[in-house]
Parts: structure tokens; C-alpha cells; sequence
């Protein structure tokens, strides 16, 4: 059994970060769910900007879309509902073997309606018409507006990926908005079996700035009057974090209110962990993947993480080790003057404006190929 199969038998789920019309047409992604135990896909902004303005796959489309007279948004629409429509009918088999647990695809909303509860509400009951299929997931930031749209969302049956969780508070404010839903659903005689979620807790990213933070302590010559040094905790605060929200995740799992709700059929929200590329070449590449392998979890990982992991990761049951450790490099980060919930706040804001930008950047190059077409 390879290494990315093997994370199945510890209840995670291997999913890719990335998505393009390339992958789809050249076999590749039948290719890794067949050899490679793939059992999802993500998706978002950044993503489509590299597949759609790196490639020529979409210029046909694009041109189709020119001569009818569309906007660059409704063509935008087209060319990524197109590849998510062929992406889940790629892994409807998955989740038609996992009994709807897996074989997902995630779509995100406009990234301009991270601030919008309304605005995405609309735009993801829209986007889930338009795709059309039972496997499709719609990305909703998991800010303080996009938790109760992800809520209404669920409560009407739309599977949900709730994204940017960078910290523990934020991530238990959307588990408890899926506990509404499914409460509500279950008031309003709905079945909790056919609609599921997951929470995607970013990793990488904290380690990139807590480490800048923690570097600004550290003297010419490498000492520190500070202790614990502030050196023996970079490298360690993602994990650390993402370890809790797991320990979080448990609690609620064994609460009442939780198995009244698995009772009458309702499963699980996953953690989803997201952002497990590592950014700094001094760590391990696969330093996102080891340590947080367990039960009711998802691994959304890049396709250099991912072949990096199958070359020579270790699977094992790791997330509920050294949870007493990862408590206290936090406690110990606090010492150290670094508060973490201002960092996964600027992350949080960080996050939305890195979707903004290729987002508003693929829009300009539709645009520019719209109107270049349609006088042709």
C-alpha cells in the first residue's frame, strides 16, 4: 500500500489542492484516484487564475462566451463550473463507495463576499445550481459574515467547506454554526444524512509569519534575554495550533448535543487541513502532513506535498500525541509577547486579499481576452 493510501487507515483523507483542465483532459486525475487513493478536490481563486491564465485550454470557451455577448463574471462562471462539473463526475464513484463521506469538490465564492452574508448566500445557492451535483462543495470564508451564510447553506442542503479557520475561536464558531444547521434541519424534518461539511484550518501560513515575529527577537549573534529562546518555537506554533483545534473537534465529538444529532444520522464536520505546503526550505517537506494524521480528518495538499509524502512520509496516528506539548508552545508564545489571536486575525485578512488579487487579476485577463475575441 503506498503512503497516501495508508492515510486512509487511520481515518484521513487524502485531496489535492489544485485544479486545471489540463489535469482533467490528460488522464492525471483518474490517474491519482485510482493509484494514489485521491479522495477530493479543492479549489479557489488563486488556483483558477494559475490554470485559466497559464493555459490555452480555455481560449475556445472564453471565445464562445465573447461572441454570445457575456460579461468576463459570467464567463469566469462557465470555465470554472465546467472543470468542477468534470472534477466531480470524475470522483462521483468515491463518493458513491464512501456513502457520500468523500469524493468532493470544493467552489469558492467570490472572495469580494468575504465580508457579505447576504452577497454569499446568494452566490453560493447559485453556484451549487449552476454545477448541478450532488458531490460539490461551496467554499465559504469562515469570517464572522460567512459563518451564519454557511449555516443557511447547510440548513438547505448545500454541502459546505468553510475556509481561512486560521484560530481555535474561529473554528469553533463554525463547528457550532453546523450544529445549528443541523438542529434546524432536524426541527424542520429534514433528513441530516445528505449534507456534509468540513472546516479548513490553515497551517503553513502561520509558521510564516509567527516565525518573522519570533525572529524579530533574536539578537545579531543569535542570543536572547527572552526566555524560553524564542528560536526553540519557531517551526513549532502551526502544529501546536492545529493540534488543539483537533483537541476541540474531540470535545464536541463527545458531547450530547453532538451524538443527539449522530443519532438521528448526522456525521461529522472534518477538519480539513489546508495550507500544508511547507514555505520554508530549512523545514521538512512533508512537517504539515506527519503530525496530523488522524481520525475525521481531511489533508488538502499541494501536488509537490502530496508526491513528497508518497516518496517518504511516515503515516501513523499522530494528531493526539504531544497535545500536552502543543499546549505549552503556546503558553510559551504568550510568554514570548506574541499574541496568536492577532496573527490568525491578520492572517484571516491576509487570506481573503491573497483570493482578491488573482481573483480581480484573472477577471482583467478574461476581460482583455473577451474583448479581443468578440471584435475578431
Amino acid at each position: 500500500m503506498n503512503r497516501l493510501r495508508k492515510l486512509a487507515s487511520y481515518g484521513q483523507s487524502y485531496w489535492m489542492d489544485d485544479l486545471s483542465r489540463d489535469l482533467l483532459r490528460t488522464g492525471d486525475l483518474p490517474r491519482q484516484i485510482r493509484d494514489k487513493g485521491l479522495r477530493g478536490i479543492t479549489s479557489n481563486p488563486a488556483i483558477f487564475g494559475q490554470a485559466i491564465g497559464g493555459s490555452t485550454a480555455y481560449d475556445e470557451q472564453i471565445a464562445n462566451g465573447a461572441r454570445s455577448g457575456r460579461t468576463a463574471v459570467q464567463i469566469y462562471e462557465e470555465l470554472t463550473c465546467q472543470d468542477i462539473r468534470d472534477a466531480c463526475d470524475a470522483l462521483l464513484p468515491v463518493y458513491q463507495e464512501t456513502g457520500g463521506v468523500d469524493g468532493f469538490v470544493s467552489l469558492e465564492v467570490s472572495p469580494l463576499l468575504a465580508r457579505d452574508t447576504a452577497g454569499s448566500i446568494a452566490e453560493g445557492a447559485h453556484l451549487a445550481t449552476l454545477v448541478g451535483r450532488p458531490n460539490l462543495m461551496i467554499k465559504i470564508p469562515g469570517t464572522a459574515e460567512g459563518v451564519p451564510a454557511a449555516e443557511e447553506l447547510l440548513f438547505r442542503g448545500i454541502n459546505v467547506n468553510i475556509t481561512l479557520l486560521f484560530s481555535i475561536e474561529s473554528y469553533q464558531a463554525v463547528a457550532e454554526g453546523w450544529f445549528r444547521a443541523l438542529e434546524r434541519r432536524q426541527a424542520a424534518g429534514r433528513p441530516l444524512n445528505n449534507v456534509a461539511s468540513v472546516a479548513s484550518f490553515f497551517v503553513s501560513r502561520i509558521d510564516t509569519l509567527v516565525d518573522q515575529l519570533l525572529g524579530h527577537r533574536i539578537r545579531p549573534d543569535g542570543g536572547s534575554a527572552l526566555e524560553p529562546h524564542p528560536k526553540s518555537l519557531q517551526g513549532k506554533v502551526a502544529v501546536a495550533n492545529a493540534k488543539l483545534a483537533y483537541a476541540a473537534f474531540r470535545r464536541m465529538a463527545g458531547s450530547d448535543r453532538w451524538k443527539a444529532l449522530e443519532a438521528a444520522g448526522a456525521r461529522p464536520q472534518r477538519l480539513l487541513w489546508a495550507s500544508t505546503g511547507t514555505k520554508n526550505p530549512a523545514y521538512s517537506d512533508v512537517m504539515y502532513v506527519e503530525p496530523l494524521i488522524g481520525a475525521h480528518t481531511v489533508n488538502t495538499m499541494p501536488a509537490a506535498t502530496a508526491a513528497a509524502f508518497d516518496d517518504h512520509g511516515k503515516p501513523g496516528k499522530t494528531l493526539t500525541r504531544a497535545v500536552p506539548q502543543a499546549r505549552q508552545v503556546l503558553k510559551d508564545l504568550k510568554a514570548l509577547g506574541i499574541d496568536l489571536k492577532r496573527v490568525t486575525w491578520q492572517l484571516e485578512n491576509e487570506g481573503i486579499q491573497k483570493f482578491i488579487e488573482p481573483y480581480d487579476k484573472l477577471l482583467a485577463s478574461i476581460e482583455a481576452k473577451r474583448r479581443s475575441l468578440a471584435g475578431q
